[in-house]
């Protein structure tokens, strides 16, 4: 693809992606994605067949791929559970902060009325997790009683489950204070030589 199509097809996915964060995909259709990218609708249906095209993108694009994350998960210098909590701020701060994630979290969670089927996030980050659990175990770091495969499910769920509740009952702005009180609770049960606390700076 040439470098001026990946410029016009990039602000098209940016700007559907801060309308959909805003309103949604039902409140949000191609004009309005026209109007915010400053691109012409025919523009916006030559580079995608559609609003469910630009969709099933947006969520590809951070909320389920997070490629941009590979360096801290691959990191072997760092312990495999302080690597996963670490990138569980990561996300975190990406979910409160980053457009493009915030409107892949939304439409995923909208995706019943999406006509399109969009790419599950969760398998990918429960096999990080367990792939980051499975290490910590060899390495003498967790309690016996915890299973990998299923701890990171748990985890991944819960962790979701917690960002979601956060933004809707207080404000985006607080899930990485909420993920800190989280963690103290859920660290010992880990294993008794993992840190209490999030790693520094967080």
């Amino acid at each position: 693809m040439q470098e001026r199509a990946k410029t016009t097809r990039r602000s098209l996915l940016e700007a559907a992606a801060q309308l959909f964060a805003e309103q949604g995909f039902a409140g949000t259709s191609v004009n309005d994605i026209s109007a915010r990218s400053g691109r012409t609708s025919g523009a916006v249906y030559f580079h995608y067949a559609g609003k469910e095209a630009i969709a099933v993108a947006v969520v590809q694009d951070r909320f389920a791929a997070w490629s941009q994350l590979a360096p801290r998960y691959t990191d072997e210098a760092v312990p495999p559970v302080e690597r996963l909590v670490a990138l569980s701020y990561d996300i975190a701060r990406a979910l409160a902060e980053d457009p493009v994630t915030r409107a892949g979290a939304r439409l995923w969670s909208e995706r019943a009325t999406i006509n399109a089927p969009l790419p599950d996030p969760f398998a990918l980050w429960t096999a990080a997790a367990t792939r980051l659990l499975a290490r910590a175990r060899l390495a003498g770091h967790l309690h016996p009683h915890v299973r990998p495969a299923r701890t990171a499910r748990t985890l991944v769920r819960a962790f979701f489950g917690l960002c979601v509740l956060t933004e809707a009952l207080e404000d985006a702005a607080v899930i990485t204070d909420r993920l800190t009180d989280w963690w103290q609770l859920t660290l010992p049960s880990l294993g008794p030589q993992v840190r209490e606390d999030p790693p520094a700076g967080r």
